[in-house]
């Protein structure tokens, strides 16, 4: 069975795996208000597709809250910044306790703590393992991420990492000079029987070992830092030759920071911006009118609850496009309470009243301003699910209507896998997208480009699609540090909500050559261990001269005392 064949027998799209990575995501967040950085005007398409690739990075737990909140009721809620403030405020007031507690305890106090202290601590804990427990357990793309940003930033976080050691070096040679000097004077000071008796209860050795204890992990730890650029593999140290072209942008569902998303303003505007292509996604009316919409409900980005509220929760395609027509698709994004991002920038009044009367756009739309501003056009084609008219034809129907449009075939990203061949045969000048498929498939398939998801490719590594000669498009890529690592990796294009910031970018975030690394390098070991030695010789320095006072006025002390010793032993007699 083909890939794509499945979706035959499913009511909710094209791709098998997505509707059961969107009941995974939905249970998931049902069960808990996890800490996610998603927008939330992506949590809601991330119940559509199963997709979580916002790129947003807003604060983690508000975004979550906020999240939630939105899947359930569809309302913007600012109120989140209280919520972080007493969870703030939780937090530090039982890490005080627990300090607290901890520094009592090894004093041997017993510990008197309110039955509120008790219970706040105790539900501060329940918290926070149920807030760990969701975030490893629902999100672990998101570690995936967090690892990802080291090949990015792990140069400058060695750097930082030497600079913190050396400033940690203070304490640390405080502290083993200290006792080295504790044992030199409590030796010096000592009888031979007593120094026998403190051997026999092992001061001494015990001063040793927190000697080692301390010293040793800190010198194995800065040793590790030091050497740590030989095993450090970076894309964006490279040679200002070898550093490929600038990817270009495909516009994800045109500029939803500009415009309510998949409306004809956000596609304009996009094309305003210098997109390369546009992205969106397709989906087909009762009366068999493909349509532009992301979601599989109409109550995000449309009037819908105003209109027929009753039918608010139905699927698209279940209305007719004389329906669909009448609904007002760009009201939502300029209210406050539904605002999809929190980096929105201004809007003109001119840009709002045309926002206020944005609707939902066919195909046929995108299709003709692609064709006359040239640009490409990518799109995720949503099959019709069960009784739908088109149910086992939309393909067919969907390339009937693009070569109709009399679009250049060039121009058109054919991304569905299911009944390729169909479209190879009928419209043989699209060209066929894959998705992360082997080299045999793409092979067999005579696929040269590929969409992908950054996580996924990263991970598994592109060395053999670039040797082939594949081109790559990544997807969704927002910030700049993951657009100059796809820059360095020679990535070609990538799907974005924000042209106008990474278009910004005349070099990639972050680059360095080899040669400039390695000076960088060895200046700050050099640095370091300079600036480390020096301050343990001049605490030593500084403990040795406090012990040779102390040594000298004990010489005199006991010079001072020998003569009346003396008096002492002559009186005795008498």
């Amino acid at each position: 069975m083909q890939k794509g064949e499945s979706c035959l027998r499913r009511p909710a799209g094209l791709n098998p795996e997505r509707e059961e990575n969107r009941k995974r995501i939905v249970h998931g967040l049902k069960k808990s208000s996890t800490t996610n950085p998603i927008s939330p005007s992506l949590l809601a398409a991330t119940v559509a597709t199963g997709n979580s690739d916002s790129g947003k990075k807003p604060n983690l737990d508000r975004v979550a809250v906020l999240g939630v909140i939105f899947l359930g009721t569809g309302i913007w809620v600012f109120g989140s910044i209280i919520f972080l403030s007493i969870l703030g405020t939780l937090t530090a007031y039982t890490s005080l306790l627990v300090i607290v507690g901890i520094l009592l305890l090894r004093e041997r106090i017993e510990l008197y703590l309110h039955k509120c202290h008790k219970v706040t601590i105790v539900l501060a804990i329940l918290l926070y393992m149920l807030l760990l427990f969701a975030l490893f357990k629902f999100w672990k793309d998101k570690w995936l991420t967090v690892g990802l940003s080291l090949q990015i930033f792990a140069p400058y976080i060695h750097l930082c990492c030497i600079t913190v050691m050396t400033l940690l070096s203070w304490p640390v040679a405080f502290c083993v000079i200290y006792l080295e000097t504790e044992v030199r004077i409590r030796r010096y000071r000592t009888t031979y029987y007593e120094e026998e008796m403190l051997k026999r209860c092992n001061i001494f050795t015990r001063l040793r070992a927190i000697q080692v204890a301390v010293g040793l992990p800190f010198l194995l730890i800065l040793v590790c830092l030091y050497l740590m650029p030989l095993g450090i593999h970076s894309p964006c140290i490279q040679e200002k030759e070898d550093l490929g072209p600038k990817p270009v942008f495909f516009a994800h569902r045109g500029a939803p920071m500009h415009g309510p998303e998949n409306t004809m303003m956000a596609f304009e505007k996009a094309v305003e911006f210098g997109a390369y292509g546009l992205e969106t996604d397709v989906q087909f009316s009762f009366d068999n009118v493909p349509f532009l919409m992301h979601d599989y409900d109409l109550r995000r980005t449309t009037n819908i609850r105003e209109v027929k509220p009753e039918v608010a929760n139905d699927h698209p395609v279940f209305f007719n496009w004389t329906f669909l027509s009448t609904l007002n698709a760009g009201r939502w994004f300029l209210d406050p309470w539904r605002r999809p991002y929190f980096n929105m920038p201004y809007q003109s009044e001119a840009d709002k009243r045309r926002a206020r009367n944005q609707s939902i756009p066919k195909l046929d739309d995108l299709l003709e301003l692609a064709k006359k501003e040239n640009k490409f056009v990518i799109f995720d084609l949503y099959g019709p699910p069960a009784k739908h008219p088109l149910r086992h034809s939309f393909v067919k129907h969907v390339t009937k209507v693009i070569l109709d449009s009399k679009i250049e075939p060039h121009l058109i990203y054919w991304l569905p896998a299911y009944d390729r061949g169909y479209v190879r045969e009928n419209a043989p000048g699209f060209r066929m997208v894959g998705r992360l498929y082997t080299m045999e498939e793409l092979g067999k398939e005579n696929i040269s480009t590929i969409n992908v998801d950054y996580k996924n490719l990263f991970y598994r590594g592109f060395k053999d699609y670039k040797a082939a000669n594949i081109n790559i498009n990544l997807y969704l890529v927002n910030e700049p540090w993951l657009f100059s690592l796809a820059w360095c990796s020679r990535i070609d294009s990538v799907t974005t909500d924000n042209i106008p910031l990474l278009s910004q970018l005349d070099s990639p975030h972050f680059f360095m050559t080899p040669g400039y690394y390695m000076f960088i390098w060895l200046i700050m070991d050099i640095i370091s261990a300079v600036c480390i030695g020096a301050l343990f010789y001049f605490l030593w320095q500084r403990k040795m001269k406090t012990e040779q006072l102390l040594e000298r006025a004990r010489n005199q002390t006991d010079s001072i005392d020998l003569p009346e010793e003396r008096i002492e032993i002559q009186e005795a007699p008498r």
